[in-house]
């Protein structure tokens, strides 16, 4: 049947002449659901310039990695694309921890891994929020039955060492979480001196960088980051859907000195180490993991390692430099004013006075094939948010999101109130 619905992809006739068949066939038989005809026509993607917030456009080379034959989740050949995976790792965030990994989920799955392996019911955690990805980390939080405190900064503005410290000292946290790439806001949080800072107060440094991770410069061991995350789909171009972790030594034992078990199972990092061979015991099962979806992130990973960080970094800096000039040469004011605080990978800009940020996206979208955002969380309906990520950081994509925004601007109603 499914042969015959991609034999029928241009010929509307055939469509009606399957289901018919599909339903007289019905009428004989026990079942009483119809087989949806929607489900009996090819499956149509469309061609876009993902130029959001994520996930970006996906290499060819990667689209063929998750492509291939499926092999078995012990496979010695599967065990040996994770150990690459492992290294890939380390080298995109700059450490030698063993216990470094990719979670079978996105980014927001790391984000309740590191928070579920760390906290225990009582422990007190100090979030700094400027942006969602921080009320969704108190929310964690709170859910696992800690004692959140809140640091607050408005959002397009990033935490001084002074900001971090005086926390610190007032509520004496086992965890102080904070976000590298704030992608709902569009800043980028510097990391110097804040391992050393937590450390002195006898507390754990864990950062997101879903956002950032290969866009701006982390150096997970020289910054003394405790437990650091990332997802799959932005920069390294791999369909949403795993998410590489690490913990440091000190962050490890801390999950040794654990007085409960990890409230999930599947999250549980001890068993994780395991089966991704960081603990140096025999591997065993632990779950069904997404063996294609591996094999992407390999590959992700491998073109990082070609291009280089270093390279990756200038890149991405270069390029959000040429949209910031050509935005605001626009007459459009970027939501992040201080300039060392933009996230090279996710830019926002306010919306034009007297423009839905709606008809915005909706008109590149139509028009241009082209995907930007609006705001999320406390930007909501303040600011567009155009992403540059990976193979999509491109002078000639900043050329063409720059006049499919101009185009925008021109054609797109404008309110006089």
């Amino acid at each position: 049947m499914l042969a015959a619905a991609q034999a029928a992809s241009t010929t509307p006739a055939l469509w009606a002449q399957l289901l018919g068949t599909a339903r007289r066939a019905m009428a004989t038989s026990l079942l009483r659901v119809c087989p949806p005809g929607e489900l009996l026509r090819p499956l149509a993607v469309p061609e876009r310039l993902l130029l959001g917030p994520g996930p970006s456009n996906v290499p060819r080379r990667i689209r063929a990695a998750g492509a291939a034959q499926l092999l078995g989740h012990m496979h010695p050949e599967v065990l040996q694309v994770m150990d690459e995976i492992k290294a890939g790792i380390q080298y995109a965030f700059q450490t030698r921890n063993r216990l470094s990994l990719a979670l079978s989920g996105s980014g927001h799955c790391a984000m309740e891994a590191a928070l579920l392996n760390l906290l225990e019911r009582g422990d007190t955690v100090l979030v700094a929020i400027n942006g969602i990805w921080g009320q969704r980390a108190a929310e964690i939080a709170r859910r696992l039955g800690a004692n959140v405190c809140e640091l607050l900064k408005p959002p397009g503005q990033y935490f001084t060492p002074q900001d971090i410290e005086q926390g610190l000292v007032q509520h004496k946290p086992l965890v102080l979480f904070i976000t590298h790439g704030e992608s709902s806001t569009g800043v980028l949080q510097p990391l110097e001196g804040l391992g050393e800072l937590c450390h002195r107060h006898g507390c754990l440094l864990l950062v997101d960088a879903v956002a950032s991770l290969g866009g701006a410069p982390i150096f997970m061991d020289q910054q003394e980051i405790d437990v650091l995350y990332s997802g799959s789909q932005k920069v390294l171009n791999v369909p949403p859907g795993t998410a590489p972790i690490s913990f440091s030594e000190r962050a490890r034992e801390k999950l040794l000195r654990r007085k409960t078990k990890p409230p999930s199972y599947y999250l549980d990092m001890s068993c994780l180490a395991n089966y991704w061979g960081c603990d140096g015991e025999p591997r065993r099962y632990h779950h069904t993991a997404p063996i294609n979806s591996f094999f992407s992130l390999r590959e992700g990973l491998a073109l990082l390692a070609e291009r280089g960080l270093e390279s990756s970094w200038e890149r991405h800096r270069a390029n959000c430099s040429l949209l910031c000039q050509g935005l605001l040469g626009m007459g459009l004011e970027l939501f992040v004013e201080e300039e060392k605080a933009r996230l090279p990978t996710i830019t926002t800009v306010r919306v034009p006075e007297g423009y839905s940020w709606k008809d915005i996206t909706a008109f590149l979208m139509d028009k241009h094939g082209v995907e930007i955002a609006g705001g999320l969380g406390p930007t909501a309906g303040k600011v567009l948010r155009i992403g540059l990520m990976g193979c999509n950081s491109t002078r000639d994509n900043v050329a063409r999101v720059l006049g499919a925004l101009r185009d925008a601007l021109q054609r797109c109603p404008r309110s006089r109130l």
